[in-house]
């Protein structure tokens, strides 16, 4: 089975490390990769695409230094590799244009205003991430203790058969 990571985007390093540390109870069954730019989140996503691993979150900051967290976001959603991963863009700065932009052409799937609420934050990850392994994974299971159980017990009864497990 690959593993399933969630991708930060942050510029600020202060900033991500909270990120990091409010989505910490998630990281042993989805390792967290962090990056301080859109430059090197490309990097990063190359390099777990060629591990044969997945992303099944991003969280990216909107404005940072070079590429915008939306033209990252956008770029992920017309790549096949990406395409499925869930998008949320973390910022306190994005106008109404650049979040129409990553709604309609990111396929943004959260807006989170900061300062966010942790537990929010946690919420969301968890929502997004039960989404995402029952849109790509077959066998959901390894999912159940860190996820919305409930959620992923429907998709199961609705696939017809847990022989599969």
């Amino acid at each position: 089975m690959s593993t399933i990571y969630i991708l930060c985007v942050e510029d600020e390093p202060e900033v991500l490390d909270v990120v990091v540390r409010d989505l910490a109870a998630l990281e042993d069954v989805f390792p967290i990769e962090m990056a301080v730019s859109a430059e090197e989140a490309r990097q990063i996503i190359k390099e777990i695409e060629e591990n044969g691993d997945k992303i099944g979150l991003a969280i990216c900051d909107h404005v940072m230094p070079g590429d915008k967290g939306v033209e990252l976001m956008i770029e992920m959603q017309n790549e096949p590799f990406t395409e499925r991963t869930r998008k949320v863009l973390l910022t306190g700065q994005a106008g109404l244009d650049a979040t129409i932009e990553a709604v309609n052409h990111a396929r943004l799937n959260r807006y989170i205003a900061k300062p966010w609420d942790p537990e929010n934050l946690m919420k969301v990850a968890i929502d997004e991430l039960t989404t995402y392994v029952i849109e790509a994974e077959k066998n959901l299971l390894p999912f159940m203790s860190s996820l919305d159980a409930r959620r992923l017990q429907e998709a199961i009864r609705a696939r017809g058969s847990i022989s599969d497990y």
